[in-house]
């Protein structure tokens, strides 16, 4: 990249390189990654230095430079290209997040090529952005539906009255069935690509091939589609530019499936976390049909993304109380920026309706999600928790919130379960299978809508939140 005519940092301020730099992701971080954070603050200011698998990295903690760097997108880079350990050949060649940001889509682009596929992505998604167009209006019931159609197998499986884990028995399979219908998977797609999005999900010892996989699938999406456009998201974005090869939207589609998935998933449990620990601003804004507020509030406490996809500065540049060199690399945490902006505002920031839409959960700045994903995501979680609370009478936890397992990695931390006890109200019989029990329930599901590929995908989640009973 050309240099730029701007001051340098003084030579006797110290290089990333040169500083004695601390693990992040430790047991002390798995344990009270808030706890990390506040520490770090006290020994470094709103910038610290921290090793990341091996890797120096600056982590930015607070609000204020969080939004520095997510909105100067002049100084801060997205493009993995500024990055000058990789550049120079510094990496560990094994270094295990090199490969996902070396896949060139939307969220590591920049200027005019970013703009112009953000413009693909929000004009493919917008018949969907509104509820009152046909496909928005089929996507809204679809979502619905396939949220009920899930509890109904849960009723059917364990009871009116039980004990269920809302991650694998609710969240991360309504998730993935809203990614088959929306993306237009065909049925010989569904259950391949629904197994391979779980396992790259879980991050276990397959995830590599999965992911592998998962992108080899939506490429094949992608071509499946442009042969045979119908009334999805994959289409869209072909008829909104025909000149992505199918590579190139295989790369977008998997992008798209992961935040889905991932982010998206993590807000619903989040939000319903939050409802069951007793957080008693979330409950108030739920009691009051704020569907939306309690979202925002969940997500201001325990954001989807803890810490944000790195950012390169372009070139030399004071952040905190350090000169950051051009080339560095720089994790913005939302978690810690939400911890200090919760800190600075006490009990008034958290209890305002106003101040919880600052929560970082879509992004913010030229990079945020596009305001249709944000549309679109927002309805998925508030139908997804809606209607679990329609659904239930009685939810507890069955283990202290502070004995949940977490998945903590450089990026997402997310709820690996959400065991609850819970009783259904008195009205699941009617709308969720009941009586009917859940083959009919599920088999009504497959062929409604003209959804005959559904059949496969639900055998499959059947398989794993059941066991293969």
């Amino acid at each position: 990249m050309e240099a730029h005519p701007f001051a340098t940092a003084p030579a006797d301020s110290p290089a990333l390189g040169s500083l004695p730099v601390e693990p992040l992701l430790t047991s002390e971080f798995d344990a009270d990654p808030g706890g990390v954070y506040a520490r770090l603050r006290r020994t470094y200011g709103p910038v610290a230095p921290v090793g990341l698998m091996g890797v120096p990295v600056w982590l930015v903690l607070d609000y204020r430079e969080v939004l520095e760097v997510l909105r100067n997108e002049s100084v801060w880079r997205r493009d993995v290209r500024y990055w000058r350990a990789r550049a120079q050949r510094q990496l560990p060649l094994d270094w295990p997040l090199l490969a996902g940001y070396e896949v060139r889509q939307t969220m590591f682009m920049d200027d005019e090529e970013h703009l112009a596929a953000r413009h693909t992505h929000h004009a493919a998604m917008r018949p969907f952005q509104d509820g009152h167009t046909p496909q928005g209006w089929e996507l809204r019931a679809t979502v619905a539906r396939y949220a009920d159609e899930l509890i109904g197998m849960l009723a059917a499986e364990s009871g009116t009255a039980g004990f269920a884990d809302l991650s694998a028995q609710y969240t991360r399979p309504l998730l993935l069935m809203v990614t088959t219908k929306l993306f237009g998977c065909p049925v010989e797609l569904g259950d391949e690509l629904v197994m391979d999005l779980w396992r790259m999900l879980d991050g276990g010892p397959d995830a590599g091939p999965a992911t592998g996989r998962a992108l080899a699938a939506m490429t094949r999406l992608a071509a499946h589609r442009r042969a045979r456009p119908g009334d999805d998201l994959t289409s869209y974005m072909l008829l909104a530019d025909p000149e992505l090869s199918d590579e190139q939207l295989g790369r977008e589609l998997f992008m798209n499936a992961v935040y889905l998935n991932d982010i998206t998933g993590n807000m619903v449990l989040n939000t319903l976390l939050e409802v069951l620990r007793g957080n008693a601003t979330v409950r108030r804004s739920l009691s009051a049909g704020q569907l939306g507020e309690t979202v925002n509030r969940a997500a201001l406490v325990n954001p989807p993304v803890a810490n944000m996809c790195f950012r390169f500065a372009a070139r030399d540049v004071r952040l905190g109380n350090f000169w950051i060199r051009a080339g560095d690399v720089v994790s913005p945490s939302a978690a810690a920026a939400h911890q200090d902006l919760i800190a600075i505002g006490t009990s008034h920031m958290v209890g305002s309706a106003v101040s919880t839409r600052a929560h970082l959960g879509w992004g913010a700045g030229p990079h945020q999600c596009p305001s249709a994903a944000r549309e679109l995501g927002g309805m998925i979680v508030t139908t997804a928790v809606g209607r679990i609370f329609d659904h239930l009478a009685k939810a507890e936890l069955t283990l202290p919130a502070d004995q949940l397992p977490w998945r903590s990695g450089p990026v997402v931390r997310g709820l690996r379960v959400l065991p609850v006890r819970y009783e259904l109200s008195g009205g699941v019989g009617r709308g969720v299978g009941g009586p009917r029990g859940e083959t009919e329930a599920v088999g009504e599901l497959a062929v409604s809508g003209g959804e005959g590929q559904m059949k496969g995908l639900l055998g499959a989640l059947r398989r794993m939140m059941f066991g293969g009973r």
